[in-house]
């Protein structure tokens, strides 16, 4: 069990380095992991996504709690959460203390330049992944999925000023209807 929870630290602590842009960054490592360690699948993963994006916090933090709890309990879980989240309190304890000092530097701003755009791309790729694994089985696109997201991105952008809670309640029931 001491192997797992050095691991399951390990690969979170992994994450959390190098996911710049938050918890939608930390989901091309998160398939690296599942193929791994074989602890899940791309299609759990997917529906660890659907959860985590349900529930509050953020969403790395609610995914890595969740392999972490699936693979070795609640000890597991903590160690995965604190794999992920102590990278980020290194650095910004780092960051902090320089930022100050350098942040109007040309040169500081050009590496953020390159640091937004990178996170960018990362989470794209990230929606590209689940798209796939939400709209296609593996031999056909499925019908129903792409017109409850044409329908869902259409009502999301004529009213604006509804809560995502409201959509996620209103996706979940969709989903139960149409089952």
């Amino acid at each position: 069990m001491t192997n797992t929870f050095l691991l399951l630290f390990f690969e979170f602590f992994k994450a959390g380095l190098f996911a710049i842009g938050g918890g939608m960054a930390t989901i091309p490592f998160l398939f690296d992991v599942g193929e791994k360690t074989g602890w899940f699948t791309a299609a759990e993963l997917a529906d660890m996504i659907a959860i985590s994006e349900s529930t509050p916090g953020p969403i790395g933090v609610n995914m890595a709690t969740f392999v972490g709890v699936r693979v070795a309990g609640v000890p597991g879980g903590i160690i995965a959460t604190v794999g992920l989240v102590l990278p980020s309190v290194i650095i910004i304890i780092a960051v902090i203390t320089l930022l100050d000092k350098i942040y109007k530097m040309a040169s500081v701003q050009t590496v953020f330049s390159f640091l937004r755009a990178c996170t960018v791309g990362l989470i794209a790729n990230a929606l590209a992944q689940v798209a796939m694994l939400t709209f296609y089985d593996g031999y056909n696109f499925l019908i129903i999925p792409l017109v409850l997201f044409g329908v869902f991105f259409i009502l999301m952008n004529v009213f604006k000023k509804i809560h995502p809670i409201l959509w996620i309640a209103l996706g979940a029931v969709a989903g139960i209807i149409l089952l």
